[in-house]
């Protein structure tokens, strides 16, 4: 088989390299993927969101599957066209996309189908919003309705924080014209689980948990991610099968019943709160870097099991009993502006398994080219084992513009 991965993060970089171990796969090409994939993979120079160039080369070069990473293709109707040309591909509809596309839609969704969750109010007018607020006090969660990289999300501690957020989001448009959605606070136990879907069928990944806060100690701005680990040690089985009875398979199940059935990885961000567990939000994607820790750890077919379930087969997972944590390494000035360019050094020699995100190679030197710019991942029987190897690896690496956070899997630690 020849794969297709659209992307050009850290993301697909797992994906990517999950794909080339499945025996039932000959080529991994990716689009547009970044220079830190080339030494691996066929990158080809189409942008993710050039429908149109990813189908033509599809096409030209007999593609078996594609995968899609990053959640702007999908919103963008990149598997609508890919499916009209007959042309296999798992990621979701543009249509069903919008579970991630619009917080708004997502805990429309949730709140007639009863599935856990916050309580939340939408609004598009700042003046009510802020009301709201005041009515309500601090902390409070500021989401933007659409797509923001991971950064529209604003934990307020207080209402002048909450209503920062919602000048920059609904009075400076911030990312974009839009609304916001505006939740209350749940305490407890955040971690992501991921599930291959297809219509209704439902196969849960193993669970991790990411850091989002830019600096230790969970303190700083949000970010995309700045490291994760899995498995969870304090999240038991028994709460992540009643995550998947009472949130993940009713999602599905209420997808196909609003017409918009689902087909791809369904990213439930959940929280384990005194009333059991809810959800925070919903991703239609793979998530970053979640991907790079649970990948690693699955000892099983990834591409067979996708496979099995676009074609409504049983599909059973091995995992790795070993855990996994990884480290993200972010230009100075992340989540911000950031310069780019700066040169790294110790890539080459590096012994750890490495996912790069925002990396370029320019005569024969390593460069910063991004936010997140790579993913070190370590490997051990346990969290601690996993976060000791982790931080070996990120010592190898060196790089005057970068930074890390030093306590990624301390809540496991405890």
């Amino acid at each position: 088989m020849k794969i297709l991965v659209v992307g050009r993060g850290g993301r697909e970089h797992a994906i990517a390299w999950k794909a080339a171990q499945s025996p039932l796969v000959s080529t991994v090409f990716v689009a547009p993927g970044n220079d830190g994939m080339k030494q691996d993979f066929e990158c080809v120079a189409i942008d993710e969101k050039d429908n149109g160039g990813i189908v033509r080369f599809c096409n030209e070069n007999h593609i078996d599957l594609v995968i899609i990473g990053p959640e702007a293709a999908l919103v963008n109707g990149l598997a609508n066209e890919l499916t009209k040309n007959n042309i296999p591909v798992f990621g979701p509809s543009a249509e069903a996309a919008i579970i991630e596309g619009s917080k708004q839609f997502a805990k429309d969704l949730m709140l007639k189908y009863n599935v856990p969750t916050a309580r939340y109010a939408t609004f598009s007018d700042y003046n009510q919003a802020i009301a709201y607020v005041h009515q309500h006090g601090a902390p409070t969660v500021i989401k933007y309705d659409g797509l923001a990289a991971g950064k529209g999300v604003v934990v307020a501690q207080t209402v002048e924080e909450a209503d920062n957020a919602l000048k920059d989001m609904l009075l400076n448009a911030k990312f974009g014209e839009g609304k916001v959605v505006i939740e209350e606070f749940l305490a407890g136990e955040e971690f992501s689980l991921m599930a291959l879907v297809n219509g209704e069928q439902v196969v849960p990944l193993t669970i991790a948990q990411d850091h989002k806060r830019a600096y230790d100690g969970d303190l700083g701005p949000n970010t995309g991610g700045m490291g994760a680990y899995s498995p969870v040690p304090f999240i038991t089985q028994d709460i992540i099968d009643q995550s998947v009875k009472t949130i993940m398979e009713p999602v599905a199940k209420a997808m196909v019943r609003e017409g918009l059935p689902f087909t791809g990885i369904l990213y439930g961000g959940l929280i384990l709160t005194a009333d059991g567990p809810k959800v925070i939000e919903f991703n239609a994607r793979f998530g970053d870097p979640e991907t790079e820790v649970v990948l690693p750890r699955m000892k099983s077919d990834l591409i067979a099991h996708m496979l099995d379930v676009l074609n409504h087969k049983e599909t059973h997972i091995e995992w790795h009993r070993e855990a996994c944590l990884g480290v993200v390494l972010a230009t100075k000035g992340y989540p911000g502006s950031y310069p780019k360019g700066a040169a790294i050094e110790g890539i080459d020699t590096c012994d750890h398994l490495l996912f790069h995100s925002g990396t370029a190679h320019k005569d024969g030197h390593w460069q910063t080219n991004g936010g997140r710019v790579l993913f070190v991942v370590g490997k051990g029987n346990t969290i601690a084992e996993a976060q000791k190897d982790a931080y070996e690896g990120v010592k190898q690496i060196t790089s005057d513009s970068l930074f890390h956070r030093t306590d990624i899997g301390h809540k496991a630690l405890r």
